[in-house]
């Protein structure tokens, strides 16, 4: 990622021997010839590391902490750029290691930050120590052509081939910088040197090495674009669950509400009619006009509870002991789960549960069933549901008009949310299927 020049570099006006941006480069370039040896024998190191170590998984434990640890390296410099040479760069996107052992391990093992920050220490150490030389040099350069006319005179007497003797520094064969108009030229080119020369030296050597750290520790267009996208899911699964909760909620205040009305009415209207010498046939049609609302109220508490359960609304587990309760097989439910997840990954889990204990009662010939919920990884969740069915369980396809069949639903559901769903069922039972969730849905 590429930064414009600061104003600090563009402004006209002082001599650039004067201006303090100059002075903190050069400050940049003593404090860089400080760090970047440290930095370069920390890459080097977990690059050996990561070789002689990958014949293990344990062993890849200590390059995939360095590769992210490399970040720090990359927010010193950030600072070191933004305060010294007044160039803002933006932060990478935040580590966020995969759950589990593996899941940190090839999260760590593949940060593109960490790895790019290492790339970024083996460099800079070498344009550091380039641009430093540079820099010392010409200032050195243009102070000793400055002060020759005080100095000269401390050099050893030298002999040129006439048998003359001379003290000043030789400028060419038989010439020596110990006369006046030398002195004069001396100063001359000393002076610029320093007012000219030595400035856009140092300058031009600092913001090289602020373009190679905008290059290598700032974010990829491809990780912003991906985080945006994360983000943008996440706001996605609250919101469809947050229309999903309004939905229910409508459908139980109001619609529901209504058909109750309508029915209590009918059948109101039925028992007055009956105390008098109604028609059978306007007796018979209040009848099934009342049977019809009541038929649509059940039909309809059915639908309220498949958009969203109003148990999740005192929690996962209020939800699942209701689920279980009313299952068609007996169902134990086991919940050891301290966190209460996100709304969100309440519904998922709900959804999952239901999905998996109506498919047992559907096709596992199972004769009980339980449901697991527990903590996992710290900020995970991990549901589990087992039958001692006759097995055979796997997710299927999508059909022509790209609708999820089997287990396929879940899967897709589970990876909305960075999820996953695991099964272990052999031929022949029994069947164990885990769902890993996050316990936040945010990225």
């Amino acid at each position: 990622m590429t930064q414009s020049l600061p104003p600090a570099y563009r402004r006209a006006g002082n001599p650039a021997l004067f201006r303090g941006e100059t002075w903190r480069a050069f400050g940049y370039h003593w404090l860089s010839l400080l760090l970047t040896p440290f930095a370069f024998t920390y890459a080097v190191a977990t690059v050996s590391l990561g070789a002689s170590l990958a014949v293990t998984w344990a062993g890849l434990v200590i390059p995939a902490a360095m590769i992210v640890g490399a970040r720090g390296w990359g927010w010193l410099n950030r600072g070191l750029t933004r305060h010294l040479l007044g160039t803002h760069l933006p932060a990478p996107v935040p580590f966020t290691p995969q759950r589990g052992f593996v899941g940190f391990l090839r999260s760590g093992l593949t940060d593109g930050a960490g790895w790019r920050a290492i790339v970024h220490m083996e460099v800079s150490f070498v344009l550091s120590v380039i641009s430093f030389c540079f820099s010392i040099s010409f200032l050195a350069a243009g102070l000793g052509g400055v002060t020759h006319w005080f100095w000269y005179r401390f050099i050893p007497m030298q002999q040129s081939a006439d048998g003359s003797w001379h003290r000043g520094t030789q400028v060419f064969p038989e010439v020596y910088a110990d006369t006046p108009i030398w002195q004069w030229i001396y100063a001359g080119a000393g002076l610029l040197i320093l007012f000219f020369v030595w400035p856009w030296i140092n300058n031009i050597t600092a913001r090289l090495q602020a373009l190679l750290a905008a290059a290598l520790l700032t974010p990829t267009a491809a990780s912003l674009r991906v985080r945006k996208l994360e983000q943008s899911r996440s706001a996605s699964v609250e919101d469809a669950d947050a229309r999903l909760r309004r939905i229910e909620r409508d459908l139980h205040d109001g619609t529901q509400a209504q058909l109750v009305a309508i029915a209590m009415k009918v059948g109101d209207v039925r028992e007055r009619l009956a105390a008098t010498d109604a028609s059978p046939e306007v007796l018979a049609l209040l009848d099934s006009a009342n049977g019809t609302a009541k038929e649509a109220l059940t039909d309809l508490r059915g639908l309220a509870r498949g958009i969203r359960p109003a148990a999740l609304e005192d929690g996962l587990d209020t939800a699942l002991e209701t689920l279980a309760a009313g299952a068609a097989l007996p169902t134990t439910l086991d919940y050891r789960l301290a966190r209460r997840p996100d709304p969100a990954i309440e519904a998922i889990a709900y959804y999952c549960a239901a999905e998996l204990l109506t498919n047992a009662v559907r096709h596992s010939r199972a004769t009980q069933v339980g449901i697991t919920v527990e903590g996992h990884d710290d900020d995970g969740l991990l549901l589990t549901v087992a039958d001692n069915g006759t097995g055979s369980a796997a997710v299927g396809r999508r059909t022509a008009r790209g609708t999820r069949t089997g287990l396929a639903g879940l899967q897709e559901r589970a990876g909305s949310v960075d999820g996953w769903l695991n099964i272990d069922s052999p031929a022949g039972g029994p069947t164990r299927i885990s769902v890993e969730l996050p316990l936040s849905s945010k990225a």
